[in-house]
This record gives structure tokens, C-alpha cells and sequence, in this order.
């Protein structure tokens, strides 16, 4: 199903048709602030398994990360934020970023890196954020398989491709085709992963 939300004012109807889809294990791709993403409710290892098969890639080894709606709702999946931590996430989110940190244990045990860490988002897009609102808790969220970006920020391309393999393809205006920046902050310091959309002035 391709479906469309508005960006700025995003239809109840089809958040609700789209939260369903979550709910029941469907997967989703969907808009973020960066590209294109595909998406499941974290809790649902099925679905889990369906983006992992999509991507042809190891759930313990896959580089997977939460979309939360806020910072407040990201610190429920993470250990004890700092206060000098808590200043740059509030500095950079809503961003572009994502950001490793220490997973709590609100992180279901599939999801966590060996090093029993996850990556958190809070995108500057208003349809992921509803969607996780309305979810009540985080949305799955990784890259579209392949290497061509560039062939994924049309959402009638991205229904082409991938509408026999999710639920629901969310159709939210073009994408963009730089990735989020990846900082690294599970040694207490900043280590940047990625340059990516977000600027990030490195120490």
C-alpha cells in the first residue's frame, strides 16, 4: 500500500492505518529528516527478522537504531545521561543525527549490539515522530538496501520497489540522500562514525 501523509499536518486517518500496521508486526518505509527508512515496532521480532531478510543482513550483526519522538522518550532506552551528554543531545535533537549510547534494558535483547549498545534518533520530521507518537513507543529505523540512495528519495520509485516486501510504503514528499551523522558516545567522549546531514564540529 502506498499511503500519503502530509508533512506538516499529517492525516489521523492514515497515521492510524499506518500505527495498526505496527502493531500487528507489519513494516513500514517511511520519512525521516535524512532518506527513506524502513521501520517496524521494535517489539516484534518477526518484523524485526523481515527488515534484517530485506536487507540480507544478521539481526546480531545488523546496524539497526530506535526513532524516538523526543529526548525525554529517548532516555528511557539508553543508561543514565550526564548532564554534559544531555546538553548536546538537546543541542542537536531534533536533528540528523544518531547517536551510540548504552542500551537499557527497554532495549529488546535482539536489537542490542554486542557491545550492548543501540542507536537513538529524534528526526526532524514531523510524520516519524507522529508515527511514534501515536505508536507509543520507538520505531525501528534503517537504510534502504542497495547502494543507490539516489533511486530511493521518489516514494512512487521506492512503492515499485519494495511494495511486494513491506506493508505500507508512507509517501511523505522526496527524500533527501545524505544519511544522519553517527556520533559515538558510549566511551563518555564524542567519537563521529559518520559525517553525515547533521554538522558536527569534531574536538
Amino acid at each position: 500500500m502506498l499511503l500519503t501523509l502530509h508533512p506538516t499536518n499529517p492525516q489521523e486517518r492514515n497515521v492510524k492505518i499506518i500505527v495498526d500496521c505496527l502493531l500487528s508486526g507489519g513494516v513500514i518505509i517511511y520519512p525521516t529528516d535524512t532518506i527513506y527508512g524502513l521501520g517496524c515496532d521494535i517489539f516484534h521480532h518477526r518484523a524485526i527478522e523481515r527488515i534484517c531478510k530485506i536487507k540480507q543482513i544478521n539481526p546480531e550483526k545488523a546496524q539497526l537504531s530506535f526513532v524516538c519522538y523526543d529526548l525525554s522518550h529517548l532516555s528511557n532506552y539508553t543508561k543514565s545521561i550526564s548532564t554534559p551528554l544531555y546538553r548536546v543531545l538537546k543541542n542537536h535533537l531534533p536533528g540528523a543525527y544518531t547517536f551510540i549510547l548504552p542500551a537499557s534494558r527497554e532495549v529488546p535483547k535482539i536489537l542490542k549490539s554486542r557491545k550492548n549498545t543501540i542507536g537513538l534518533r529524534v528526526p526532524d520530521n514531523l510524520i516519524a515522530r507522529t508515527i511514534v507518537k501515536e505508536l507509543g513507543h520507538p520505531v525501528l529505523s534503517t537504510s534502504l538496501p542497495g547502494a543507490n540512495v539516489e533511486d530511493y528519495t521518489d516514494p512512487q520509485i521506492i512503492y515499485a520497489h519494495f511494495k511486494t516486501q513491506v506493508d505500507i510504503v508512507v509517501d511523505g514528499g522526496a527524500g533527501h540522500t545524505i544519511p544522519s551523522t553517527i556520533i559515538d558516545y558510549t566511551s563518555g567522549d564524542a567519537v563521529l562514525l559518520r559525517k553525515g546531514a547533521g554538522e558536527w564540529a569534531e574536538s
